[in-house]
Parts: structure tokens; C-alpha cells; sequence
């Protein structure tokens, strides 16, 4: 496993205040800068620097579109 980090630094990761973009699905983080889908760090009504977790329920897709992403790290 990577780094943990915390809600404030994955907050960081928006793609607004630096230029990574990443989400927080089940306590691991997804680099999902490189999605055409993510660019400018949102996905339809979902923000990148968040916790998707509870927000997947209304997807959709199913939790396996993490698997194409790498996991940077985890929240801690």
C-alpha cells in the first residue's frame, strides 16, 4: 500500500488546487487524473477530492470502474 493521507490533503487532490485528480472509494484513493471523464476534476455532479463511497449507490456503473485506475494511496 502507498501513502495514507488525510481527508484534507485527498481535499487538495481537487484538480482545481493542484493538478492531480483524485477520488476516495472504500478507504482507497484512485488517481483518476488521465480520465477524459474527470477533467477539470468533476464527473457529472461528483467532485474529485472526495469520498465517493456513499455517492456510487446512485451510479450507473458498478464500483468495478475503479480497478481501471490506480490506487495512490489511503484515507487515514
Amino acid at each position: 500500500m502507498n501513502a495514507t493521507y488525510t481527508r484534507s490533503q485527498l481535499a487538495l487532490r481537487n484538480g482545481q488546487d493542484r493538478p492531480e485528480i483524485w477520488v476516495a472509494y472504500k478507504g482507497l484513493i484512485y488517481d483518476v487524473t488521465k480520465s477524459r471523464l474527470w477533467r477539470r476534476g468533476q464527473h457529472y455532479e461528483h467532485w474529485a477530492g472526495q469520498d465517493l463511497t456513499e455517492e456510487l449507490e446512485d451510479a450507473p456503473h458498478t464500483e468495478e470502474v475503479f480497478e481501471r485506475f490506480e490506487v495512490v494511496g489511503k484515507v487515514g
